[in-house]
C-alpha cells in the first residue's frame, strides 16, 4: 500500500485533522473491514476466532501505533515504544469489551491516550480532533508525559515502575464481575515487588481473580536489553506459574515470522497472511485468558514481540524521542508512512472503540463514577478521663473495627502486625486474612486485614482501594513505611487531579522511635516524617499528630469523612497521658493546634510540639521554668498543614480544595512569646510553618538527631540532646539573649 498526504476536508471526518498521511487502500478492507463489528447493541467482537474480528484487531492496533507516533513525534518527546509491541494486546483487550485496563508502565502514556481518543473519551477534556490532541499533549492541563487519572476514562496514574498491579488488584477486589487487565513492561519486571504482590494477593483472595496481568515481552528496557531478554519461553512461563498463575497465554511474534525471524520479532513487518495469523493468536489468547481470570482461574497474557513494533525504530533506540525526532525527520516520517490507514479504516476503528464495553471509557470505567459506600454515621468515640492514661493506638484500633463491620469492603493493611502495635483488637474485630484458620491469631480466609510481609503490598492494596472509591487504612511503623511511600505518594497526588470525589488515603504510623530504643537505629527512622512534611505544600496532604487516646480517635474521625487527601496519623503504642476532651481533639484538628497547658510568670516561652511521648520532657522543662518565675504555654502542633499561610500551600490547585487556614490573629495568640522553641520526636521538618510565621525574636529547635541502642525512651532523649534540662538550659539562654 502506499501513503498520501491528508485528503480534501470533504472527504474527512473530523476527527481525523492532525493526521498527516493516509494510505490509498489497505488489504482485504473491503470485505473484513465493510462494517465495524461493534455498536450500539454490540459492546464486544461477536466471536474472537472470526476472521473479520481479527482483522478489526488489527487495524484497531495499527491506529494505536500511529497516533502514538504522530503525537509523540509532534513534540519530539515522549515514549513510543514500548507501548507499539503491546498495541495488538490492548486492542485486543479493549474490542473485547474490557475497558478498566491500568497499566505499570508510564512510558506507555501515548498509547493510552491514543485509545482514549479514539473512543471520544478525551472530548470530556476538548480534545476532539487528532490537531488537538497533538497540541495539548505534554502540556499543562493537557495530556501529561506520564498517565494520570485525571484524564478522562483512564482508572489510575502511572510513572513510577512497580505500581500497576495494585491497581489491578483493587479495582478486582472491589468490583468482582469487571475484569481489570494490567500491561507490564519487561524492563520493569524486576521492579519491587511486581510479582510477590500478585501471589500475596491470591494467597489471601484466592477467590479474586478477576484480574489479567498482560506482559510486554519485548527484550529491551529504556536504554538497553531487558534483564529476562536472554530467558527461553519455558523459563517465562515457568517465572509466572511460580507465583501463583493457573494459566500463563504466551504468544511469541517469532513463530509466525518465517524460519528467518529473529527471537524478538516485529509482526508488522509480516505479510499480510502473517499478520492475521499473529494478530488472532494474541485475540484468541487475550479472550481465553479473560474468560478464565472472570471466572476463577488466574490467568495472565505474555505478548513476545520486538519494542517499537511498527513504530520509528525498534530496540532500545524506540523508547524515547529526542529533539531530532520531528514529524520531519526521515525515520519518523517513515514510521508514520508505513503505519497510514486508509479513511475507511479510521472511520471504522473509530466506531469500534466509541462502543467497546458498552461506551467510551470516560462513561463505562469503575472510576468515572463516585462509589457509593456503606454509613458510617453513629460510630461512637470512646470518650477518656483528662489525667488517666491510655494507648491511643487502642483507642484508635477499636474505631477501626468498627468502620470494618459498617463496610465489608474496608480493608487494613499491616506488614510489621497490628498486635505489635497495640491494635490486637483491629484483628480480632476484623481478622486476619489467611488460608489457615487460627482462632489464636484471629487469622481466618474471610478476614478484612491484609498483613502480608512486605510494605509495597500493604501501601499498594490500601491506595489503590483508596482511589477506586473504597475505604482503607495501611498501619506500619514509621521506621519501615518508607518501602511503601512510592505508590502512596504517586496516589496522593493523582488524588490531587481527580476528576471526582474519592475517600482520603489514610495511615497510621505507630511504634515511634522513641519506644524502639532497644530494637536499635534500625528501628529508630522517624525521618519520614520529613518526606510529608514536603509534601504538605502539594494542598492534599495532612500529617497528623495527636497528643493522646482521644485526640487520634478524633484523628480517624475526622480522616474518615475527608475526600482526595493523603492522611497521616503518628502516634504511640504506650500508656500516655489524656491531654484534650473529645471536643477540644476536633477543634485542634480543624484550627491546626490547641494549647494544652499555659503558665504565667515575667516571661513567656512558647513550646511548639509535634507529637505525644516527646510532651513528657516539656512538661517537665515548663515546671523548672516555672520554679524561676518564667512562664511558658505548651502549643500541641496537631495538624500542621493548617498552620501554613494560604499562599505556602497550592491548596486551590487540587480538586475537593480545602481553603481552611490558621488566621494570623489566632496564630498570634496561640504562639506569640518571648522566645518559641519548636520541639519534635522526629525531624523538625513538621514545624516549618510555625516557624515561618512566628515573630518571636528567638527561635529554636529540638529534634531527632539519630537513634541508638538503650534500655528506655529517657535514654534516647538524652542521647539526642532533647531532655527537660537541656529544654530549660536553652530557653533561659534564649530569653537572656532576647532581652540583650
Amino acid at each position: 500500500m502506499s501513503a498520501q498526504m491528508q485528503s480534501t476536508p470533504e472527504t474527512l471526518p473530523a476527527f481525523c485533522e492532525g493526521i498527516q498521511y493516509f494510505a490509498d487502500s489497505f488489504p482485504e478492507i473491503d470485505r473484513l473491514g465493510a462494517a465495524p463489528l461493534l455498536g450500539p447493541r454490540q459492546p464486544a467482537l461477536p466471536d474472537a476466532s472470526g476472521e473479520a474480528s481479527i482483522y478489526q484487531t488489527l487495524l484497531a492496533a495499527d491506529a494505536l501505533r500511529y497516533l502514538t507516533l504522530q503525537v509523540t513525534g509532534s513534540k519530539s518527546s515522549g515514549h513510543p515504544g514500548g507501548f507499539a509491541s503491546s498495541a495488538d494486546a490492548v486492542a485486543a483487550l479493549h474490542l473485547l469489551g474490557h475497558r478498566n485496563m491500568v497499566t505499570e508502565v508510564g512510558h506507555h502514556a501515548p498509547g493510552f491516550y491514543s485509545a482514549m481518543f479514539l473512543d471520544t473519551s478525551l472530548e470530556d477534556m476538548g480534545i476532539h480532533t487528532v490537531a488537538e490532541m497533538r497540541a495539548r499533549f505534554r502540556e499543562r492541563h493537557g495530556l501529561l508525559g506520564h498517565l494520570s487519572g485525571a484524564i478522562p476514562g483512564l482508572l489510575a496514574p502511572a510513572g513510577p515502575l512497580g505500581q500497576g498491579q495494585h491497581f489491578a488488584l483493587a479495582g478486582a477486589y472491589l468490583h468482582r464481575d469487571k475484569l481489570f487487565p494490567v500491561t507490564i513492561g519487561d524492563g520493569g519486571l524486576g521492579e519491587p515487588y511486581i510479582m510477590s504482590a500478585f501471589q500475596h494477593f491470591a494467597t489471601a483472595y484466592p477467590d479474586v481473580t478477576n484480574y489479567l496481568p498482560v506482559l510486554v515481552w519485548n527484550g529491551y528496557s529504556q536504554e538497553h536489553h531487558s534483564m529476562v531478554s536472554l530467558w527461553s519461553n519455558a523459563q517465562m512461563v515457568a517465572y509466572w506459574r511460580a507465583h501463583g498463575f493457573d494459566e500463563v497465554h504466551l504468544i511469541d511474534a517469532r513463530e509466525f515470522g518465517g524460519a528467518d525471524a529473529p527471537v524478538y520479532a516485529d509482526s508488522t513487518t509480516f505479510d499480510f497472511k502473517a499478520r492475521m495469523a499473529f494478530t488472532g493468536a494474541v485475540l484468541a489468547a487475550a479472550d481465553a485468558a479473560a474468560r478464565s481470570a472472570l471466572s476463577g482461574r488466574r490467568a495472565c497474557l505474555i505478548v513476545k514481540q520486538l519494542k517499537g513494533a511498527g513504530v520509528h525504530a525498534t530496540g532500545a533506540k524506540s523508547h524515547n524521542l529526542y529533539a531530532h525526532h520531528t514529524l520531519d525527520s526521515d525515520d519518523v516520517k517513515g514510521g508514520l508512512v508505513r503505519r497510514a490507514l486508509p479513511i475507511k479504516a479510521w472511520t471504522l476503528v473509530r466506531e469500534n472503540f466509541r462502543h467497546a464495553g458498552g461506551g467510551p471509557a470516560a462513561k463505562v470505567a469503575v472510576t468515572e463514577n463516585v462509589r457509593v459506600l456503606p454509613s458510617l454515621d453513629g460510630i461512637a468515640l470512646t470518650e477518656f478521663a483528662v489525667g488517666e492514661n491510655h494507648i491511643p493506638t487502642t483507642a484508635f484500633g477499636h474505631v477501626v473495627g468498627e468502620v470494618g463491620k459498617r463496610d465489608p469492603h474496608f480493608v487494613v493493611t499491616n506488614a510489621d502486625g497490628n498486635e505489635a502495635s497495640g491494635m490486637a483488637n483491629i484483628n480480632k474485630a476484623l481478622t486476619i486474612r489467611h488460608p489457615t484458620a487460627d482462632d489464636l491469631y484471629f487469622q481466618g480466609p474471610s478476614g478484612q486485614v491484609y498483613e502480608p510481609l512486605n510494605e509495597d503490598a500493604c501501601a499498594g492494596l490500601a491506595v489503590g482501594v483508596a482511589l477506586f472509591g473504597g475505604r482503607s487504612l495501611w498501619c506500619s511503623y514509621e521506621s519501615f513505611a518508607i518501602n511503601g511511600l512510592p505508590i502512596w505518594q504517586t496516589v496522593t497526588q493523582a488524588m490531587a487531579e481527580l476528576r471526582r470525589p474519592t475517600p482520603a488515603t489514610v495511615c497510621l504510623f505507630t511504634a515511634g522511635a522513641l519506644e524502639q530504643g532497644r530494637n536499635g537505629w534500625t528501628h529508630q527512622r522517624p525521618e519520614i516524617e520529613s518526606y510529608f512534611a514536603a509534601m504538605m505544600r502539594n494542598g492534599n496532604v495532612y500529617p497528623l499528630f495527636p497528643v493522646d487516646a482521644n485526640m487520634i480517635q478524633a484523628s480517624y474521625d475526622w480522616a474518615l469523612k475527608q475526600t482526595n487527601k493523603g492522611i497521616v496519623i503518628t502516634a504511640s503504642k504506650s500508656p500516655l497521658p489524656i491531654h484534650a476532651t473529645l471536643a477540644q481533639s476536633r477543634q485542634a484538628i480543624e484550627e491546626g493546634a490547641m494549647v494544652l497547658k499555659e503558665t504565667k510568670g515575667s516571661h513567656t516561652v512558647v513550646f511548639a510540639v509535634t507529637g505525644d511521648m516527646v510532651l513528657q520532657p516539656v512538661f517537665a522543662a515548663a515546671e523548672k521554668l516555672a520554679e524561676a518565675g518564667i512562664g511558658s504555654r505548651i502549643v500541641a502542633v496537631v495538624n500542621p498543614r493548617r498552620l501554613y499561610r494560604p499562599s505556602d500551600v497550592l491548596w486551590d490547585s487540587v480538586s475537593e480544595p480545602d481553603g481552611r487556614f490558621m488566621g494570623d490573629d489566632a496564630f498570634r495568640d496561640m504562639f506569640h512569646g518571648d522566645v518559641l522553641i519548636g520541639v519534635t520526636g522526629g525531624p523538625s521538618a513538621p514545624l516549618e510553618p510555625v516557624l515561618l510565621r512566628s515573630q518571636a525574636s528567638q527561635r529554636d529547635v529540638f529534634c531527632w538527631k539519630r537513634g541508638e541502642t538503650t534500655a528506655n525512651p529517657q535514654q534516647l532523649f538524652d542521647f539526642n540532646g532533647m531532655n527537660a534540662q537541656a529544654m530549660h538550659e536553652r530557653a533561659l539562654a534564649m530569653l537572656e539573649r532576647a532581652a540583650a
